[in-house]
């Protein structure tokens, strides 16, 4: 799964999650991409599953590009851990999706191939998606 190697601080606070996108708003790297519509937290549990339906359904054909990177540390305290005792531990990580982010791009298949396996990988993920090309 993914997580980063290295982090400058091993916690993290929970920050607001208001605001549209302001980068990742343009299909860069392939001539199809999954977009957001909505913010939520992106697990790295989930975006591994978005890109494990996606490779199964296209097979052997077309390149995928992950556009998002889980950096963001969420902390959980044990079962039965009485208040107070201080932050839990660093329990998995997340992506922060805004509104108008691509998460996903692809390449290298027909329209309708990379639509199916978008929408699955949508289905896997806990934000609305749109499926967008670069025409």
């Amino acid at each position: 799964m993914l997580m980063p190697k290295k982090t400058k601080w091993r916690k993290d606070q929970k920050r607001r999650r208001g605001g549209k996108a302001s980068r990742y708003l343009n299909i860069s790297f392939g001539s199809y991409g999954l977009k957001s519509l909505t913010a939520c937290w992106v697990t790295s549990r989930q975006i591994e599953a978005a890109r494990r339906v996606m490779t199964k359904y296209v097979k052997k054909g077309g390149k995928i590009w992950i556009r998002i990177f889980p950096d963001k540390p969420v902390t959980a305290h044990g079962s039965e851990m009485p208040m107070g005792k201080g932050k839990g531990a660093v329990d998995f990580y997340v992506a922060i999706v805004k509104p108008g982010m691509v998460m996903f791009e692809m390449e290298g298949l027909d329209k309708a191939t990379a639509k199916k396996a978008m929408e699955l990988a949508g289905h896997k993920l806990p934000v609305k998606c749109q499926f967008i090309s670069k025409e």
